[in-house]
């Protein structure tokens, strides 16, 4: 699937939290969110440089491994921040724009444009409660499918 809108409104389906099933007065959070709509709001996020939303789509022990240049894994919410508060706040005029997005059985895959106006890949797997647990990139045309692995609950 290829998208080629660069705006979103967020959707209901992505919207954290929003998707349950309540079973004997327990509610249980589904797996079969909208990922690619997750995907989405994350590009937006990025795109608006809204840091807070962007931490806020990611697990609480999320992992975030870039093999853009030197590689660098970020963990939790404290890395993840460390990690994106320089590249938003120094982004170029073609930052974030949206190549390609794919469903995959691990997840979704995104090509776009990094903070940098590069060409990047990188590699989305989730949490069953519509959170972002693991994101591996890579400059366009480097393989991450050997590296990138389903992260269970």
């Amino acid at each position: 699937m290829s998208i080629h809108d660069d705006r979103h409104t967020p959707s209901p389906a992505s919207a954290l939290g929003t998707r349950y099933d309540n079973v004997d007065g327990i509610a249980e959070l589904a797996d079969d969110f909208d990922q690619v709509a997750l995907v989405v709001d994350w590009l937006d996020a990025c795109r608006n440089r809204d840091l807070a939303t962007l931490l806020d789509l990611y697990a609480a022990d999320a992992m975030a491994e870039c093999r853009c240049g030197e590689a660098k894994v970020s963990e939790g919410r404290a890395g993840l921040e460390s990690y994106w508060r320089p590249r938003l706040d120094a982004i170029a005029p073609t930052a974030f724009g949206l190549e390609e997005i794919t469903p995959t059985t691990d997840g979704v895959v995104l090509d776009y444009l990094s903070h940098e106006g590069a060409p990047v890949r990188i590699a989305f797997t989730f949490s069953r409660d519509a959170k972002i647990l693991r994101t591996t990139c890579a400059p366009l045309g480097q393989a991450l499918r050997r590296e990138v692995v389903a992260v269970g609950d």
